[in-house]
């Protein structure tokens, strides 16, 4: 099951950085892996990170 692990502010950031990132990739400035943004991108939108399930992390408070 997918708790939510993400905060509202880690949501932010991490969809302003990636969609940066997917754009740059796009634009030919970075190379092919800029692509792997849509992953982070999808983690901000379900507000769940399996990577900080594996060590036990959570930045939202109310979780």
């Amino acid at each position: 099951m997918m708790t939510r692990n993400v905060g509202n502010l880690d949501r932010i950031a991490r969809f302003v950085l990636d969609a940066l990132l997917i754009a740059l990739a796009a634009i030919r400035t970075i190379g092919a892996w800029g692509y792997l943004g849509v992953i982070f991108v999808g983690t901000a939108f379900v507000s769940f990170c399996p990577i900080h399930r594996i060590f036990g992390l959570k930045t939202c408070q109310d979780c």
